[in-house]
């Protein structure tokens, strides 16, 4: 047998093996591995690995409270509560899917510091013929390239213009009220005109997790679906409702 076809079915073989092995993983795990094909390698069981080496804590099974969950460290907590695209009619106390996020990743994935951060920044237009604004936004994972495509999406759209107007992107700061940093701080979010939003620390005036929610929104089904087209979610579907905020999750978004 020639050596080229010896090397071929070797690659095959290992292909085979390698899916085998991806299929035996945690879900959350493939829907990593599937959303990040270019920073995650791998998984050893424990923790999913980088390409760059680097490795993170995967634990499933540990029961914690929803103030736990927020401030989690784990990963696997990112996927607690499902991301359902599409129109959602009711959302139950403190779910809040994607609210849950994981600052070792993020910051292995886009950097670690504003400095690091505002290296991969690019700058969109942001629906040249509604609004034409700039927005900075990481290069990394291709985010620019989607928000790119949303915005060419909107911008078919004139009935959407007054609320794509004022948006706001990149900022390295902690989410209101908490020690965590917002996904604005990594530069792969976006937030849409604060007139037409609801945020529930503005509408029940606290900042306690345990309040008593009415949901609020005036952000359209259209908008919401263009975005998660592309790979981003929408705070909107959050118990602790953010109507006007974007953030790229595809790992949420994946189908399994």
């Amino acid at each position: 047998m020639k050596i080229n076809t010896l090397i071929a079915l070797f690659l095959i073989c290992s292909l085979v093996i390698n899916a085998q092995d991806i299929a035996s993983y945690p879900t959350g795990v493939q829907k990593l591995l599937k959303a990040y094909p270019e920073q995650i390698k791998g998984y050893n069981g424990s923790s999913i690995i980088f390409t760059n080496g680097t490795k993170i804590l995967y634990k499933e099974g540990e029961k914690k409270t929803h103030e736990e969950l927020i401030n989690s460290s784990d990963l696997a907590d990112i996927f607690k509560y499902p991301y359902l695209k599409g129109k959602v009619e009711s959302i139950p106390k403190n779910y809040d899917p994607g609210r849950i996020r994981n600052e070792e990743l993020l910051k292995n994935m886009y950097g670690s510091s504003s400095a690091e951060v505002q290296k991969n920044l690019e700058t969109i237009i942001w629906c040249p013929n509604l609004v034409n604004q700039k927005l900075r936004v990481t290069r990394i994972n291709g985010v620019d390239k989607q928000l790119q495509k949303i915005s060419d999406e909107l911008d078919k759209h004139p009935a959407l213009k007054d609320y794509l107007y004022s948006a706001g992107t990149f900022n390295w700061r902690k989410v209101r009220g908490a020690d965590r940093l917002s996904s604005h701080s990594f530069g792969t979010a976006i937030d849409l005109n604060v007139k037409y939003s609801n945020y529930w620390q503005w509408d029940c005036r606290c900042t306690s997790e345990d309040t008593e929610l009415k949901y609020k929104n005036h952000i359209p089904q259209l908008i919401v679906d263009i975005f998660e087209k592309h790979g981003f979610i929408w705070g909107g579907k959050w118990y602790h409702y953010d109507t006007m905020h974007f953030e790229y999750r595809p790992e949420l978004l994946v189908e399994e």
